[in-house]
């Protein structure tokens, strides 16, 4: 058998997941797929058709989350949106599909919610007599910048209740939409209000569209790296994930183009493979490179202390092992050599101006 053809699966076009299947962590029940489609029209044994992107509007009623996790440069966070049309099929996020009795596969990517309230619900956190303000994270489960903000520009609001209240945002993305906010970035950057992590996790573009089918390719994330550097907004480059025998021998490269497009700082996260994204991603594999299948997981158990996965604090976003602190030490040399200095962001946040909320009890002092 040629080892370079797929073995058992195959993927949809256009998505990222090879297949639907549901979580059992919460005994949900698996599906079966319905053939009455088919017999209406005759074409029994032919393929489904097309999958479609189905957007739930949801109105939450809070819409800031806050951690406490040691790993994470900041306690508090915002997502516009739930699931991801990106498809990436590595995504960490994936997981969180099960709450909503939804598949972390296909369902994660083409299943999405938004929330269009969400400047109203900011703006109303922020008018609280209380609310201290500190750098507010956007993007780190979903993608703020994914194909359903061109028609929602949830994102766009929540930036633009930034620019009014002077508080402090940083954003993660993979897309080069975020150039379409540019005005409210650099607005934001004048005042030492904002940066933006942009996530590269190959240059090749057939292995990025293996990857992340929908997201923007290497190129064009370059490409808003250098306009958001030539705006004068801090911008990281973040190699993450790096996916052990598929990726890791472009760390050097990624970093030379990330300092030549503008980038002040790179780091890098190892694969992480929680719950049902560790069998989904073996699936990938052997649906794309069943001749490394082997080899890549052998490195992922290295580097997670001999399982799949490693949820501990501290060691999660940063590996163990041989493999790890290798990586580790050549980004350090790369990053060295072209230049690039610590990833470290500080914003102001003595700036924060309390917004009025029309028919507020807060206007009466």
């Amino acid at each position: 058998m040629d080892a370079r053809k797929p073995l058992h699966h195959e993927t949809e076009k256009g998505r990222g997941a090879p297949s639907n299947a549901v979580s059992q962590r919460f005994n949900l029940q698996d599906r079966q797929v319905d053939g009455d489609w088919l017999d209406e029209k005759g074409q029994i044994g032919e393929s489904a058709p097309k999958r479609r992107t189905d957007v739930t509007i949801e109105f939450p009623k809070s819409i800031i989350n806050y951690n406490t996790s040691p790993d994470l440069p900041f306690d508090r966070s915002i997502n516009a949106y739930r699931g991801c049309e990106h498809g990436c099929v590595y995504c960490f996020a994936r997981p969180t599909h099960a709450y909503h009795d939804l598949s972390p596969g296909l369902d994660f990517e083409s299943k999405l919610f938004a929330k269009p309230n969400a400047a109203d619900l900011l703006r109303q956190t922020f008018a609280k007599p209380n609310y201290r303000p500190a750098s507010i994270a956007i993007g780190t489960n979903t993608d703020p910048y994914q194909p359903i903000e061109k028609r929602y520009r949830i994102t766009r609001q929540i930036l633009e209740v930034m620019l009014e209240t002077r508080h402090p945002v940083v954003i993660t993305t993979k897309s080069n939409r975020v150039i379409n906010d540019l005005d409210v970035l650099t607005q934001l950057a004048l005042q030492q209000l904002t940066a933006v992590a942009i996530s590269v996790t190959t240059l090749d573009p057939v292995t990025a569209r293996l990857l992340e089918p929908r997201a923007p390719t290497p190129a064009r994330r370059l490409e808003a790296v250098q306009q958001l550097s030539q705006a004068g907004i801090h911008v990281h480059v973040n190699i993450a994930p790096v996916v052990p025998g598929i990726t890791d021998h472009e760390i050097e490269s990624i970093v030379s183009a990330a300092a030549g497009s503008g980038a002040r700082s790179v780091s890098f996260i190892p694969l992480r493979l929680p719950h049902e994204v560790a069998p989904l991603f073996e699936q990938w594999l052997e649906t794309h490179y069943p001749d490394r299948k082997s080899k890549v997981m052998s490195i992922v158990r290295q580097m997670r202390g001999g399982r799949r996965n490693d949820p501990a604090f501290h060691s999660r976003m940063r590996g163990q092992g041989p493999w790890a602190d290798l990586i580790r030490t050549r980004l350090a040399i790369a990053s060295r050599k072209a230049g690039l200095g610590k990833a470290k962001i500080t914003l102001r946040t003595d700036l924060f101006e309390r917004p009025q909320i029309a028919g507020s009890q807060l206007e009466l002092f």
